[in-house]
Parts: structure tokens; C-alpha cells; sequence
């Protein structure tokens, strides 16, 4: 494992789900320990596929704007400086506030980094093609946009 830059050439921007992301630790890096992605700019109001993964855990750090975290049973809502903990196996969904947010992801093992990475690099973003890429990478989605666990 070597010393990782503080910052990644723009090569490593991603455009995934409608956010920007940027590539900060790959699998590579960290020996398939971690990875972290900046999503730099989370449209207000955005709201992913219910989900479930099923080989990474997931933290979230907020650094801008409010986005609220669904799990089974569970609301969290989280602000600027705010740490949340999705645990591999736990349906999860978030929605953004009524501004565009900015957020850390780090996940644990690495791996969902290429999922982003697979995700950015589809000429058209098909619900069908999207369950694809995600069971690729040990994603399950459960269901639309706005469905809740």
C-alpha cells in the first residue's frame, strides 16, 4: 500500500445518478481495505433506488446541505459535520434537502467505487441496465425512486 495524493486528477470525476462525484481512495490504494468518494454536488431533492448492499458498509459524512437516510423502521436526518453508519445487508434510500448537498462515502471494503465508475460510464441510465451494473457489484435494487424500506 503506498501514500495516497491528497487530491485525484479529474479524470477520477464521475457523473452518477444526476451528482457529481470524485474519486478521492480506490480499492488499489487501500489493498481493497476502503474506498472514498466526494459527491461533490447531490442535486435538492434527489432520491436513489431503494437498495441493499450486499458486500460493502457504507458511511456517510455530511459536509453541506441536509439529507435524510431511510432504513427499515428508521429515519436520520443529517447536516454539515454529521456521521451516518449504513451497514451492509440494511435496505437503505436518502433523500436530499431543499438544496443541492455535498457529501463523503466511504465504503468498506472497497468496491462501490466501481460500481459508481460503471454506473457513470452507461450511454443511457435504464432502470433494468441499472439492476444489472448493481448485482455486478453486489447491489440489490428493490425498488423505484421514492419507495421506502
Amino acid at each position: 500500500m503506498s501514500t495516497v495524493p491528497a487530491t485525484r486528477p479529474a479524470a477520477d470525476e464521475f457523473e452518477f445518478l444526476g451528482s457529481r462525484t470524485r474519486l478521492l481512495v480506490d480499492a488499489d490504494q487501500t489493498d481493497g481495505r476502503f474506498s472514498l468518494i466526494d459527491f461533490v454536488e447531490v442535486p435538492a431533492g434527489q432520491m436513489p433506488p431503494l437498495h441493499v448492499h450486499h458486500a460493502q458498509d457504507e458511511i456517510f459524512y455530511v459536509v453541506d446541505g441536509e439529507v435524510t437516510l431511510y432504513l427499515p423502521g428508521r429515519e436520520i436526518h443529517a447536516g454539515p459535520g454529521d456521521c451516518v453508519f449504513a451497514p451492509r445487508g440494511i435496505p437503505h434510500a436518502y433523500r436530499v434537502g431543499d438544496r443541492p448537498a455535498r457529501w463523503l462515502v466511504m465504503s468498506s471494503p472497497a468496491g462501490f467505487e466501481r460500481f459508481v465508475a460503471g454506473v457513470a460510464a452507461l450511454e443511457e441510465l435504464d432502470p433494468a441496465v441499472l439492476a444489472g451494473v448493481a448485482a455486478e457489484h453486489e447491489i440489490e435494487i428493490l425498488g423505484p425512486p421514492g419507495m421506502l424500506p
